[in-house]
């Protein structure tokens, strides 16, 4: 199989979809592997480092789309990338179709077959190809959020440890998932002080067995997110459902009893985010007020640490990659309940039950599209 990686248009996203050793892999195993000129620079990969690979550079994205049988990409195709689509064709990568109802039909009438990283599961639940992202994301949403914080951002002025004699800054972290968890890490590491809200029991035990006294949890409700919101310096949200449109868990009303200059970091705004005033921002241009209240809604955070992200990426979807490669996107599919369950849009039809409710389109199971 040819497999092609374009460079990511999208603005400020500097991964790539396959790093040099991935293409060794992939070409070992008796494949192409076709890589358009730079696509690996932003993470810090040559173009040598992919020819010494044994992979073949091409100068632009219409070669790539023309000839590759599977196109491997990090984040959703733009509309220019959409429209180069064929029939047939595998297209591997982050969708989040749910809030993005464009795309959503863009996909369905290229005719290709759709894959999105974020819905492929793994046999006890969990979202495989989602975690490493949301680690990353979790990780970097205090660090942002810190930042955003200072005077010079639109922030309280708040150093989120404090200093001896003066409080460390509240951190609400809405969610005690992977992001939630990882954020949470790293916000304590900074000397914050920090509650975690969730509505699992499982999970805030597992929190408080991890953190001990370090974190406060509480059970979600809402009177509990109210009260913890008005008293936040910065709230991070990472709740999300997988493959449909996050909860809105902050109304605009409960953003407006926030202390002025404090931080939203809505870490779920590629789902749409749960925070009722949020709305999706870019590197270039971070953060707006809303109400005195500074949000921080980058769709793509882990872009901003491309190097790390690109490898823990291709660390986890390699052998789906292979796997796709090796036996074709049917059979790979069919083999493959969990990979089965990234299927999002196959030839023309919506295969996605959360995406078909969140856009009201007809929904067709991948079982019955791949006649199982």
């Amino acid at each position: 199989m040819r497999i092609g990686v374009p460079r990511e248009i999208k603005n400020h996203e500097y991964r790539v979809g396959l790093i040099p050793s991935s293409a060794l892999e992939l070409i070992h195993h008796g494949h192409e592997v076709w890589i358009q000129q730079g696509a690996g620079h932003g993470a810090g990969l040559a173009d040598a480092d992919y020819l010494a690979a044994g992979a073949k550079i091409v100068d632009t994205a219409d070669e790539i789309f023309a000839s590759a049988d599977m196109i491997v990409k990090v984040k959703e195709p733009q509309a220019e990338e959409r429209r180069k689509l064929r029939p047939g064709q595998v297209l591997f990568t982050y969708l989040h179709l749910a809030p993005d109802a464009p795309q959503t039909r863009d996909l369905i009438d290229s005719g290709a077959i759709c894959i999105a990283y974020e819905t492929v599961t793994a046999a006890n639940g969990s979202l495989p190809l989602l975690t490493p992202m949301s680690e990353v994301a979790g990780r970097l949403a205090p660090q942002v959020g810190a930042h955003a914080l200072e005077k010079a951002q639109g922030g309280r002025g708040v150093l989120l440890g404090g200093v001896p004699g003066v409080p460390a800054a509240e951190v609400v972290i809405l969610g005690g998932g992977v992001s939630g968890t990882h954020a949470a890490a790293i916000a304590v590491g900074m000397g914050a002080k920090v509650t975690v809200v969730d509505r699992s029991a499982d999970a805030l035990k597992r929190l408080a067995g991890q953190f001990g006294t370090a974190i406060s949890t509480v059970f979600s409700t809402r009177a509990a997110i109210e009260e913890l919101v008005r008293r936040a310096d910065l709230l991070i949200g990472t709740v999300r459902v997988p493959g449909a449109t996050a909860p809105k868990l902050v109304s605009r009303d409960m953003v407006k009893t926030m202390k002025p200059g404090a931080v939203i970091v809505d870490v779920a705004i590629d789902q749409g985010g749960c925070v009722e005033t949020s709305h999706a921002t870019t590197h270039a241009d971070p953060t707006y007020v809303v109400d005195g209240v500074v949000h921080y809604c980058v769709a793509n955070m882990p872009g901003a640490v491309a190097r790390t992200s690109t490898f823990a990426l291709n660390n986890v979807t390699l052998p789906f990659t292979l796997a796709l490669a090796g036996k074709g996107w049917r059979e790979a599919l069919a083999q493959d309940p969990h990979l089965r369950n990234g299927l999002n849009v196959c030839e023309g039809k919506l295969t996605c039950a959360p995406v078909a409710q969140a856009h009201g389109l007809p929904y067709v199971s991948a079982e019955s599209v791949l006649g199982l």
